[in-house]
């Protein structure tokens, strides 16, 4: 949690996050993954000051727990000073204690984004999916809830002016909102109508802008001028020893001689081979995206 300091901007996470969107088409399934094209709704994670704060608390985790379908986990909530935002003690269940940071009694506002992040740590751990190491796990768990249609509150909890700045989750600002662009392409969802930070939508619109680049790489035929000459003096020369560096794709010969080209789809990107041949149309059989290439 930034609170106060300085917050990372940019895309130091982007290989560990479209990693993560791989894995969870890979261990939910596309059919799974298409049940959570509604996201959680600002209304269902209000929270007033007027509200207890215990009672406010547990109704928002239930919400959670609802969200993904967890419904034998039962989150209890507790308060007490800490270093970040929050923390889930994963055992076997049903009962999952959850503690939150002191600020979020005065900071109420921002319990949903806090939760969306620790019940999803219950999630991934029923699931048993985890990525090795601590800050690539959590990178995990902010990437699932974000593109599950919850982590759209980590976002709106990122809030940076000149005096103060915050911020929650392992992800920065752009990265949140290149998955929640990843997830709107998808679902046609548009979540940036649900953000009360400026903030926030700015990161949004900056990720939604690295999204679509990702639809632009060759050899997709939406690809640019730039990206396609790059694209055919490659496969001029192909198959060179190994992939050519700062490019998405890589050519490699069959048995029979033919050449490939091998690149990641850009939904979920799995990577994704085909053969060199013109105009082609491939489709990807991890998220069912059918993707046209020109190879």
């Amino acid at each position: 949690m930034a609170d106060d300091g300085p917050v990372e901007h940019g895309y130091p996470h982007l290989d560990t996050v479209r990693d993560a969107i791989t894995a969870l088409y890979k261990r939910l399934s596309y059919d799974t993954v298409q049940t959570f094209a509604t996201s959680v709704a600002p209304v269902d994670v209000a929270f007033a000051d007027m509200d207890d704060l215990h009672l406010g608390a547990q109704r928002v985790a239930r919400e959670m727990v609802r969200h993904y379908r967890l419904p034998d986990a039962r989150p209890i909530i507790s308060f007490r000073e800490m270093t970040h935002a929050a923390n889930v003690e994963l055992t076997a269940g049903p009962e999952y204690f959850i503690e939150l940071n002191d600020r979020f009694r005065t900071h109420r506002r921002d319990i949903g984004a806090a939760l969306a992040h620790e019940v999803m740590h219950v999630y991934l751990h029923r699931l048993d999916l985890s990525f090795p190491g601590t800050r690539e796990n959590e990178i995990l768990t902010d990437t699932a809830a974000t593109y599950l249609g919850a982590g759209w509150l980590l976002l709106d909890a990122y809030r940076e002016d000149a005096a103060s700045s915050q911020k929650l989750g392992y992800l920065t600002p752009e990265e949140f909102g290149y998955v929640l662009a990843k997830r709107a392409l998808v679902f046609g969802e548009d979540p940036s109508v649900w953000f009360t930070s400026p903030q926030a939508y700015t990161a949004y619109v900056k990720g939604m802008a690295q999204a679509r680049r990702d639809e632009q790489q060759p050899p997709l035929t939406a690809a640019g001028w730039a990206g396609r000459r790059r694209y055919a003096h490659d496969r001029r020369h192909a198959p060179g020893p190994g992939s050519q560096p700062g490019v998405p794709y890589a050519f490699s010969g069959d048995q029979g001689g033919s050449l490939r080209v091998s690149f990641p789809c850009p939904t979920c990107h799995q990577r994704i081979r085909v053969p060199v041949r013109g105009r082609v149309r491939a489709r990807c059989s991890l998220c069912r995206t059918v993707l046209e290439c020109d190879t």
